[in-house]
């Protein structure tokens, strides 16, 4: 695992950027699908912004890009504006040019969610593997929509939203945490794992807690952020707050000032 620590978000989502696009670079080498995960929320943002700047300014292109969502809250109807799918479509694939029939979710207005989930599962399956997953991490340890107590071998499901990750969303809807579903459909831990190179990026104090807990701490299905301790290519891109309850964390430093040049990400 690559822990990158960085003085500002900015910084992080410079770095996020670089590796995304170094997981496409690495699968275009390949003659292998351009497959990314995209995640949404609040950290992400400053990667899929200086994304949107490399496509209109350096000719970054993703026309061969095919994209999947981590998750998607249940009862939302289509074109909602917090629906993940909406999100993803204004934050990055329209910008970039990625074609509307190549971005995929798991379909929350369906009329049966668990037979929505099997089916996004399915999917994700036959698209091959996912050259680079991007995650946050909630302020409970979730990554996806994986609640403590998820499983850690766990597939794309149902899940119910504990009142904390509620009341942390409530932001995207007017402050109002009535309006924010209850259940999700979500990647599951194990879906995630499969992916070829995991990206976590978190940024702000709130994430300190979590981010130390992840990492460091025991692997448990309590803190579900630490199944990328199981994983054989993990980056964690954070900056100095989000970092700041890291016991190793000059390590990391050092190891980022002595990081062979050819290394890459």
């Amino acid at each position: 695992m690559e822990v990158v620590l960085l003085p500002t978000p900015t910084d992080c989502g410079r770095v996020v950027a670089d590796a995304l696009q170094a997981g496409l670079a690495r699968a275009r080498v390949r003659g292998a699908p351009a497959v990314l995960g995209l995640a949404t929320g609040s950290s992400p943002l400053l990667a899929y912004r200086e994304l949107v700047r490399r496509h209109a300014e350096e000719g970054l292109s993703f026309a061969d890009v095919e994209a999947f969502l981590l998750d998607e809250y249940v009862g939302l109807p289509a074109g909602h504006p917090e629906s993940y799918r909406e999100v993803i479509r204004r934050e990055l694939t329209d910008a970039v040019g990625i074609d509307p029939a190549r971005v995929h979710g798991p379909d929350g207005a369906a009329p049966d969610p668990l037979a929505a989930a099997l089916a996004y599962e399915e999917r994700l399956q036959a698209a091959g593997p996912v050259v680079v997953q991007l995650l946050g991490i909630g302020t409970n340890g979730h990554v996806g929509f994986n609640e403590p107590g998820s499983s850690l071998s766990s597939r794309t499901r149902v899940k119910t939203l504990t009142e904390q990750t509620r009341a942390d969303n409530a932001r995207f809807f007017a402050d109002d945490v009535d309006a924010v579903p209850r259940h999700v459909l979500t990647q599951g831990l194990g879906t995630i794992l499969r992916a070829e190179h995991l990206v976590l990026v978190a940024t702000g104090e709130q994430k300190a807690a979590p981010v130390a807990a992840a990492l460091e701490g025991p692997l448990t299905a309590s803190v579900p952020g630490s199944v990328l301790q199981l994983h054989p290519h993990v980056t964690v891109v954070v900056d100095e707050a989000a970092g700041s309850r890291l016991a190793l964390a000059d390590h990391h430093r050092h190891a980022l000032t002595h990081k062979p040049a050819d290394q890459g990400w």
